[in-house]
């Protein structure tokens, strides 16, 4: 396409251009390829990041995740961000808060390749925390919650498109969270969680000796991010 800013655009209204990539990108875009795959680009926490269909498309509701680390997060913390993807929320944390040491990780090498090109410094291919021998301070995640059942009830752009494993853990939708309290050690620890998976995660939180200390909705009013700490390490 043309690569040029708008303000070209409207500069040069006369300039003829090859059209074949403009149509190649509205055959992708007719056939429900996200958009933001086909620009090779999306925007979050006011920063552009690449992304292609190795990764899952940043959401607004992550922001919330983002807002939280930043505010709960203790100076010069050591901090995970588990199921990296893009890169977005590391990329963001190390951007917003300089202080904190941050690694990311991802089961998917691919994965990981699209969060370097996004400039996450440190990544590791982990299957959450089994690769690692040393503790982190927090943990921050946005894992995969959707309940496998569920899948098919996406729009067609997100459930044929975007990876199936950062979508779906499995039957439950939320596996991945149970791993991630597996594996916690004493970190604190910030989800984002699907709608109606609160009070679930506040049991698996009890379960695994995790105090709730804060919960924050999304702009409809939905539980989506919660904060929990171990008992006694707060």
């Amino acid at each position: 396409m043309l690569r040029q800013p708008v303000s070209y655009v409207l500069a040069h209204g006369e300039e003829r251009v090859d059209p074949s990539p403009i149509h190649a990108a509205m055959r992708r875009r007719l056939a429900g390829e996200p958009l933001q795959y086909i620009r090779g680009k999306t925007e979050f926490f006011g920063h552009d990041f690449y992304v292609d269909d190795r990764v899952l498309i940043p959401r607004p509701e992550t922001e919330i995740l983002v807002e939280t680390a930043i505010t709960k997060i203790d100076r010069g913390a050591r901090v995970v961000d588990i199921g990296t993807g893009s890169g977005c929320i590391a990329v963001t944390l190390a951007l917003e808060r300089p202080d904190l040491r941050v690694t990311a990780t991802d089961a998917s090498v691919a994965a990981l390749a699209v969060a370097k090109k996004n400039g996450v410094a440190t990544v590791v291919a982990s299957d959450v925390l089994s690769a690692f021998v040393r503790d982190f301070d927090w943990i921050v995640s946005n894992p995969p919650y959707i309940a496998a059942a569920d899948i098919e009830q996406l729009a067609p752009e997100v459930r044929d498109y975007e990876p199936h494993k950062a979508l779906t853990p499995g039957p439950l939708g939320t596996e991945a969270i149970q791993q991630i309290l597996d594996q916690a050690g004493r970190a604190h620890v910030i989800l984002e969680i699907a709608f109606g998976q609160q009070q679930v995660v506040r049991d698996l939180a009890e379960a695994h000796h995790f105090s709730v200390d804060d919960v924050r909705n999304d702009l409809a009013q939905i539980p989506r991010v919660i904060v929990l700490s171990r008992h006694g390490w707060k």
